[in-house]
């Protein structure tokens, strides 16, 4: 899975620049700022990886199924999950 980092902890923020932040080509490693907020490609997180942050009792998990997305939130950051198949279209 495309992993895609979001520093910042204001979900209103988050939410705002969405859309923009999944439409966005990023390459592995590549970071840019999107309406001053530093977004980045943190590069490929293995299956397991969902499945051992979803139990922690300090990350949230949130799903957007029309795009087949999973976003984490924990700290100061949120986490776009977005499955192989959709990396490659994105």
């Amino acid at each position: 899975m495309k992993c895609i980092s979001v520093y910042t902890d204001n979900f209103e923020m988050f939410s705002d620049i969405f859309d923009a932040v999944v439409e966005s080509k990023l390459s592995e490693n590549e970071e840019k700022e999107v309406e001053g907020i530093t977004v980045s490609h943190s590069g490929d997180v293995p299956e397991h990886y969902l499945d051992r942050m979803s139990v922690k009792p300090e990350v949230v998990v949130m799903k957007d199924k029309s795009r087949g997305l999973t976003i984490l939130q924990h700290g100061k950051v949120f986490e776009i999950l977005i499955p192989e198949l959709e990396s490659a279209s994105i």
